[in-house]
């Protein structure tokens, strides 16, 4: 992945095990909340995107990506260990899933998402990339701060039927259960409760799985996530490739 540079921040690719060392330290912090560093045997197979205050070097944000060829090898994934992803063994076309996905809980300029899609947009374009995937993440193991969120999650963004992933996580928040719906909403708090990645994944047109993990080993619930590339709206995918440079 090319170095993209707008305004404070640089975007780029690690180079060596310093940088991922650097990587899974934000992510010891930010998911767990202790010093450290968060590991797994995905990060060998990964890309890491590291992204920089250039006036300091201050690592900000950081992301891995990993390249699934299509349908058939998605049960590759991180996401598989925890969700039946056999539905989207007949999608037709490269992956790309996102993991990993944090901010420095120091940081809250809005732009590092923003730059952060820009980088990633670049690369789903290099590469031809068709659907973009990952587990989106809330704070915590409780459902309940959150059910504002669940119920727009159902009644707005569902995967469509022949993509939905399937239960195969021992503890979930099976969020669309039959009166899930139909529960009356205040619609900008729901929007306000869901992570800021998730809601730019749905801002593009993404959709969600029909529950949420219990993810113990890092202290959250997540939901799967997807975005289908020829579904983002046109303005939308003008305004990623103008940041992607």
């Amino acid at each position: 992945m090319p170095t993209l540079t707008k305004g404070r921040y640089r975007a780029r690719t690690a180079t060596g095990p310093g940088d991922i060392r650097a990587a899974q330290r934000l992510r010891q912090r930010a998911f767990r909340r202790d010093e450290g560093l968060d590991s797994d045997a995905y990060d060998a197979a990964c890309t890491h995107v590291l992204l920089e205050d250039r006036a300091t070097g201050a690592l900000v944000c950081c992301f891995r990506l990993l390249p699934i060829a299509g349908g058939r090898t998605v049960s590759e994934s991180y996401a598989a260990q925890f969700y039946d992803l056999s539905a989207l063994s007949g999608f037709d076309g490269p992956m790309l899933e996102l993991g990993r996905f944090c901010i420095h809980p120091d940081w809250h300029d809005p732009d590092i998402l923003r730059v952060a899609w820009g980088a990633l947009t670049g690369h789903v374009d290099r590469k031809g990339v068709r659907l973009l995937f990952g587990c989106s993440s809330f704070q915590g193991t409780d459902a309940a701060p959150y059910a504002e969120a669940f119920a727009l999650l159902c009644d707005r963004h569902l995967a469509p039927a022949r993509w939905r992933p399937g239960v195969k996580a021992p503890e979930v928040v099976r969020y669309c259960d039959e009166d899930g719906a139909q529960r009356a909403l205040d619609k900008r708090r729901a929007r306000a409760l869901l992570p800021p990645l998730l809601r730019s994944y749905l801002l593009m047109g993404g959709w969600v799985s029909d529950h949420a993990v219990i993810d113990r080993d890092l202290g959250t619930l997540h939901v799967f996530t997807g975005l289908e590339i020829d579904a983002v709206p046109p303005a939308r995918a003008r305004l990623l490739r103008a940041v992607a440079g």
